[in-house]
């Protein structure tokens, strides 16, 4: 990287020497999130949202077309409904937060605070459930959870955060195990077509699987420093929770039955996917299928005649088939506009001046290459879609480099350690299974 571009946002840290403040210091600059006094909780502003948005409605079309209902569930949960299954529990006891009190009345029983809902789907499953002929109930939700982390990072890792969190229940072990592979087929989806980012899909060793479950499978992000990023999970239950909580039916030859059951779930850490595994120096860097605003028109020399009227004129044209913004801030220098959409991610930037408006032309510039091209203004609602498109594969394919890069094998513990040290990122070694 070029000591130019090293030095290009001096409020950004930079990306070589400290990557954890490079990323807080994109959360803050891009204006996606804030600090809050509540510790460990962030407020996700305007922007920030906006991506979260996108994914919502990307995934949530996504999960129509395979048969997926949304609900809404109590955000507090009984404690005896959690102590129902043991697995379940321990797993998450260090992390749940509990409400003794409503008002100035000591509660007869403890609540916590959703950090997932098994055991509230469990319980009003098994009194939904009479016979074969309802199944399958294939529910979604989006929603909050808290999670008292010790440890907070924004969109990464915080006390509370937005997410989907499907459940569903089925006749048979088989389409039970179906339904499980095909929603992380869902998050795999979404993170390489929507948000640019190569992922690796498989199954969780026994003791990094979800509490509870019988399997849990993973789609697995790389991001820019070598780590790798979880990002979506689905979880195959079996009986672990029906039986528990009594999730019975009638079967097709008139016996109880115990059904199967499923669980997955991706969040808000999705957005923070998006920072580590594309930003540079120059702050945020978005494909153009997630970003809320995919082009944004900056006029040059705005207070000279007929610029901002050309402007405008260029916006409404193309604001019915992207999501565009126009600066028309006349309290700021082009350069500092220019800096300021750049850390924002937005993929293209379109310069239109005086003289560009003369010859009829204007200036695209590309977030992910810092190339300039110039095109007639008339050729202009074509080109910016092929531009765009241009811009998605390219961010996919530099990502894709990034992890081949970062990918190693080993055939024994010294060169798993070695590799490791020297070139962090993923590694293919054997596995027993355990």
């Amino acid at each position: 990287m070029s000591k130019e571009n090293n030095n290009f946002v001096k409020e950004i840290t930079n990306i070589e020497e400290d990557f954890a403040k490079w990323y807080t210091d994109i959360v803050i600059k891009a204006d996606l999130a804030d600090y809050t006094d509540s510790k460990g909780f962030i407020a996700i502003k305007p922007y920030g949202y906006a991506i979260w948005e996108n994914i919502q409605k990307y995934e949530d079309e996504k999960f129509k077309q395979l048969g997926v209902k949304n609900v809404s569930f109590p955000v507090l949960i009984p404690e005896t409904l959690l102590t129902k299954e043991k697995d379940h529990v321990e797993g998450f006891a260090p992390e749940v937060a509990w409400v003794t009190k409503g008002g100035e009345e000591e509660l007869e029983e403890r609540l916590c605070f959703r950090p997932t809902s098994e055991t509230m789907f469990s319980t009003l499953y098994s009194k939904w459930l009479k016979s074969w002929r309802d199944l399958p109930f294939v529910y979604n939700q989006w929603c909050n959870v808290i999670r008292w982390e010790k440890e907070t990072r924004p969109f990464l890792r915080s006390r509370e955060f937005l997410w989907q969190e499907g459940h569903t229940i089925h006749e048979t072990e088989q389409e039970a195990r179906k339904r499980t592979l095909q929603m992380l087929d869902v998050y795999a989806d979404t993170i390489e077509n929507l948000l640019a980012i190569p992922v690796l899909k498989g199954r969780k060793t026994k003791k990094e699987q979800f509490a509870g479950a019988e399997e849990t499978y993973t789609v697995e992000t790389l991001m820019l420093d070598g780590r790798a990023l979880q990002a979506g999970t689905s979880h195959y239950f079996g009986q672990n929770f029906s039986k528990p909580f009594n999730i019975k039916f009638q079967n097709r030859e008139g016996n109880e039955e115990y059904a199967y059951q499923t669980s997955w779930g991706s969040s808000t850490r999705l957005i923070g996917a998006v920072i580590m595994a594309h930003g540079d120096n120059r702050g945020l860097k978005l494909p153009p299928k997630v970003a809320p605003i995919q082009a944004v028109i900056v006029p040059i020399a705005i207070h000279k005649e007929g610029v901002k009227e050309k402007a405008e004129e260029i916006y409404n044209m193309l604001n019915k088939n992207y999501r565009m913004e126009i600066d028309l801030r006349d309290n700021y220098t082009p350069g500092y506009k220019f800096n300021d959409w750049e850390m924002r991610g937005v993929p293209v930037r379109i310069e239109l001046g005086p003289r560009d408006i003369e010859e009829n032309k204007c200036v695209i510039v590309r977030r992910d290459t810092l190339e300039k091209i110039v095109i007639d203004i008339d050729e202009l609602q074509e080109k910016l879609q092929e531009i765009l498109d241009d811009i998605q594969l390219n961010m996919y394919e530099e990502c894709k480099k990034v992890r081949d890069k970062r990918t190693t094998i080993a055939y024994n513990l010294d060169e798993f350690i070695k590799n490791i040290n020297e070139n962090q990122g993923y590694v293919k070694a054997m596995w027993c299974r355990k």
